[in-house]
C-alpha cells in the first residue's frame, strides 16, 4: 500500500486548521486506500523510515529549525530517490536557511492582507489534477499570500488570484499573483498551493479536491 507521511510541526506562528487539514487528508488518503501517517516529530525523518512513504506533505509548517541536519539530510536522501513534496499554505515560511527545500516550495512567504477576503481564482493549468476539479474562476475567501519573487518561470504556474477583487494593501504582487504551482527537483515532484488557512476550507468538497490532486501528484 502506498504511504503518505503528513509533517505539521511549527516554530513559528501555528495555524488553527491544522488538526482540520490532518483529519481532512486522513479521509482523503482512506478513499484513495493511501495509508497515511502524521507526526510533529522530526525523528521521523532517517533515511531507514522515509523510505516507506511516497511523498512527505508539509502541512502549515511554519519557522526555521523543524529539523537538526541529519534529519535534513535523511529528506534529502528522499527526494533524491524520488520521493515528493507537497506545500500547504505557511509551509512557504519554513525552513528559511534550507536551500533545497527553498527549490521545493519555489518561494517565500513575506505577508498578507490584514483581513481575510473573497477573490477569483484563474486556473491556468485545467489538466493539472489539482486544478481539474476547480471551476474557473473559482471565487475562495482566503488569507492572499504574497511571495518575495514572481516563481513563473522556475515553476509551473497551475492558478493566480485576481487581486482586484480585494484590497492587496501592501501584500500585492500585481496582475501576476501566483497562488499554486507545481515543478520538480532532481527526481522529486513538488506542488504548493497558498490555500488553507481557515479550518473550514477542509470541509469543503471542492478544496478538498484540490488539496488531494495536488498531494497525489507528487506520490512516487
Amino acid at each position: 500500500m502506498t504511504r503518505l507521511l503528513v509533517f505539521s510541526r511549527t516554530a513559528g506562528y501555528r495555524h488553527e486548521s491544522i488538526e482540520a487539514g490532518v483529519a481532512a487528508l486522513r479521509d482523503l488518503a482512506a478513499e484513495a486506500s493511501v495509508h497515511l501517517d502524521h507526526t510533529e516529530s522530526g525523528d521521523a525523518f532517517t533515511s531507514a523510515n522515509l523510505s516507506g512513504y511516497a511523498a512527505v506533505v508539509w502541512l502549515q509548517t511554519s519557522g526555521t529549525g523543524l529539523l537538526d541536519a541529519a534529519q535534513r539530510q535523511a529528506y534529502e536522501e528522499f527526494t533524491a530517490d524520488g520521493g515528493g513534496f507537497a506545500g500547504i499554505h505557511v509551509a512557504s515560511d519554513a525552513e528559511r536557511d534550507w536551500p533545497l527545500y527553498g527549490r521545493l516550495v519555489g518561494a517565500r512567504f513575506t505577508s498578507h492582507p490584514r483581513e481575510l477576503q473573497t477573490a477569483r481564482i484563474q486556473v491556468e493549468r485545467t489538466d493539472d489534477p489539482s486544478t481539474k476539479p476547480l471551476p474557473t474562476p473559482w471565487s475562495w475567501h482566503e488569507e492572499w499570500y504574497a511571495f518575495d519573487t514572481n516563481p513563473r518561470g522556475s515553476v509551473e504556474i497551475l492558478a493566480t488570484v485576481n487581486e482586484d477583487d480585494y484590497d492587496v494593501g501592501s501584500s500585492g504582487m500585481g496582475p501576476d499573483h501566483p497562488i499554486c504551482w507545481r515543478t520538480e527537483v532532481g527526481r522529486a515532484k513538488a506542488w504548493y498551493t497558498s490555500l488553507g488557512h481557515l479550518p473550514v476550507a477542509y470541509e469543503d468538497e471542492t478544496f478538498r479536491a484540490h488539496l488531494w490532486g495536488g498531494v497525489s501528484s507528487v506520490l512516487r
